[in-house]
């Protein structure tokens, strides 16, 4: 509950629209108890032809005569006590009686006052007609329940629009979260777990904000409106019929407890799910190339199978709240009915030596106090889909706060050193990484890298060559040693002024389902159309691009798959180009591209690359032949060396 409490203290932020909809609750339990309480002038008095100005001066004078044989028998027994006239069992059971009797008197005492204030009102408002004054009610109750419905709406639209609000923000701190995280923390949960967060449990808090600030207010409110109405009537008589709240909610926090863990089930196999999905679609190619169709159907229908389960007994315990709160509100009615029907028909006070009332009741009477148990058990029932929200929101919460909570492991400098543009250097120094603290990726390598120089990384396959460019970006920090930009460690900058100042190009390119144009700039946004042209001209882009109808507003498709691997790379080359950044990082950049294109490239690439520092990871010889010094990485272990010792090696 403890991060379901701080999503609520987050929506309690937008406490002015919060406190609009607690009035509207206010409102509509107000009018719930009203509606039902205007019944009593209907039953009590124009049903008999009387008005209610006559009734309620009857009510008094006979209020004031009861008042006054009370004092009298009270005061008949306090002399009889006094002068000794009765035997102990008699004086007792006098004293007993006048502890009744003063109960009564406060009670009368109390009607008396609040009729002798209504009756300037009555006399002077209220039509004497009895059928007039049935009118008027039924025009209270009609106008009243307009305005109870406008109440409702309004809290309604409030609540939800605060409780949105919040599912918004934890998507924008999710997505933030997802941007920011070092790579080892984001693949932890990778994109189908972000995309699970960020779409199924925002929902999941959402839902259960509304319920906290909508049902879990307007409902108790209501109940506690009618319990107010039939605490009036017979505190006694109202509580005889909550004998059976204990057990019904002892029944709702078993119940409570088995819809939070499905609801974590749920939670884990939507995630689930949206891994089986993505993974499949996303590899679609590779899906149909191997014939696995059947196989990937057979996983989704695994996953998705999982989920009907576990959602079918989310529903057969959500159904089964109904049933638990329906016997609290049918518990509450039936008592209400058996012990009412046997005070009214035997004219009794008492059932089973309690007292229930302090006069016998009349019909009208019991009839309001089974509408105000009726009105009660209403809301009653409506709690069950609120502590079925509030549960979901529970779970909800529970995922997406330690999330949010979960540190980066590049943490940014408090006070971050600013360094002037072009650099002098990049030194790797005694610089050892792992990703899981069991294999070493780089053992520690001492490396240093001027500005301008050109040096090709080369090395087998998980020999730890991308890992050494990705330690340069700082994707990652080292486990042991430093790697340091002019003498400063990278931990000391801030993130964005190191990587402002490179430019990177990968073997498996990323594109955006956008234009050519939109992909082009995202290298430096604010360039002119002038500007990508000429970057699309030095990747030898511009040409294809140009056959294309719509030219540079093409749309590539998902990650690029309208275009072919080499056209995929020059777009991603020419963003690069667009950079103009002093470091340009090149990941087997030519490496899907045709052997005149890449002659042309390299022709463009060795142009480009004065005064930059460009650092080569490649297996091809016309690549190499950029270079000025090559760093060989086998097993964790580099070796530098200048590019003529190299070849003549």
């Amino acid at each position: 509950m403890h991060y379901f409490f701080r999503a609520l203290r987050d929506a309690a932020k937008s406490w002015p629209l919060l406190v609009a909809a607690f009035f509207c609750s206010a409102g509509v339990a107000a009018l719930w108890g009203a509606n039902i309480a205007a019944l009593f002038p209907i039953i009590e008095v124009t049903l008999n032809g009387d008005s209610l100005q006559s009734w309620n001066t009857r009510r008094i004078e006979k209020t004031q005569e009861r008042i006054g044989s009370s004092h009298t028998e009270s005061d008949e027994l306090t002399a009889a006590i006094a002068a000794g006239d009765l035997t102990p069992e008699a004086a007792l059971a006098a004293q007993s009686r006048i502890a009744t009797i003063a109960a009564s008197v406060r009670s009368d005492e109390a009607i008396a006052s609040t009729a002798a204030q209504l009756k300037p009102w009555i006399d002077r408002f209220m039509p004497t007609d009895p059928f007039e004054t049935v009118l008027w009610v039924v025009a209270f109750v009609v106008i009243s329940t307009f305005i109870k419905h406008g109440f409702l709406m309004v809290n309604t639209l409030i609540v939800g629009w605060v409780a949105m609000n919040i599912s918004r923000n934890i998507r924008l701190k999710v997505f933030d979260k997802a941007l920011a995280l070092d790579r080892t923390q984001f693949m932890r949960n990778g994109s189908a777990g972000f995309m699970a967060q960020v779409t199924c449990t925002s929902d999941m808090l959402a839902g259960g904000i509304t319920s906290f600030y909508g049902g879990a207010v307007t409902e108790p409110l209501k109940i506690c409106a009618c319990l107010a109405g039939a605490f009036c009537i017979s505190w006694q008589l109202t509580l005889a019929c909550l004998t059976m709240a204990p057990v019904v909610g002892f029944l709702m926090v078993w119940l409570n407890r088995k819809i939070r863990n499905i609801s974590k089930n749920i939670l884990m196999k939507s995630m689930g799910f949206h891994h089986v999905l993505l993974e499949a679609l996303n590899n679609v190619l590779t899906v149909q190339a191997y014939t696995m169709e059947d196989f990937e159907r057979q996983r989704f229908r695994n996953c998705t199978g999982d989920m009907l389960r576990i959602g079918m007994w989310h529903s057969f315990y959500f159904a089964l709240a109904n049933p638990i709160t329906e016997i609290l509100g049918i518990g509450m009615v039936a008592t209400s009915i058996a012990v009412g029907a046997w005070l009214v028909i035997n004219q009794q006070t008492e059932i089973f030596g309690i007292t229930m009332t302090d006069r016998p009741m009349t019909v009208p009477g019991i009839m309001v106090f089974f509408g105000m148990l009726i009105g009660a058990s209403d809301p009653v029932r409506k709690l069950s889909g609120v502590m079925t929200g509030l549960n979901i929101g529970v779970v909800g919460a529970n995922a997406l706060y330690p999330l949010l909570d979960m540190p980066s492991k590049l943490v940014e400098a408090a006070q971050p050193k600013l360094l002037p543009s072009p650099h002098r250097e990049i030194r790797l120094q005694n610089v050892s990484f792992s990703y899981d603290n069991i294999d070493t990726v780089l053992k520690d390598v001492s490396l240093t890298i001027q500005f301008g120089e050109r040096v090709a990384i080369v090395g087998p396959n998980g020999g730890g060559k991308s890992t050494l460019v990705n330690l340069i970006c700082r994707f990652y920090d080292p486990t042991k040693g430093q790697v340091l930009l002019d003498g400063v460690p990278l931990t000391e900058l801030a993130l964005h002024d190191l990587r402002r100042r490179i430019a990177m190009v990968t073997q498996q390119t990323e594109l955006f389902n956008e234009s050519i144009l939109y992909n082009i700039r995202y290298g430096r946004w604010e360039a002119s159309p002038e500007e990508i042209e000429e970057a699309a001209r030095k990747a030898h882009a511009h040409e294809f691009i140009s056959e294309f109808p719509n030219g540079y507003n093409t749309m590539v498709g998902p990650n690029g798959f309208r275009l072919s691997g080499g056209q995929r790379q020059r777009i991603s080359l020419a963003r690069a180009f667009l950079r103009n950044a002093e470091i340009l990082v090149l990941d087997e950049a030519t490496s899907q591209i045709d052997i005149e294109s890449e002659r042309l490239i390299h022709e463009s690439l060795s142009r480009y690359v004065e005064n930059r520092t460009v650092i080569m990871i490649t297996h091809r010889a016309s690549t190499l032949a950029l270079a000025d010094s090559i760093v060989q990485i086998e097993h964790g272990i580099a070796t530098k060396t200048m590019a003529k010792q190299h070849q003549a090696a």
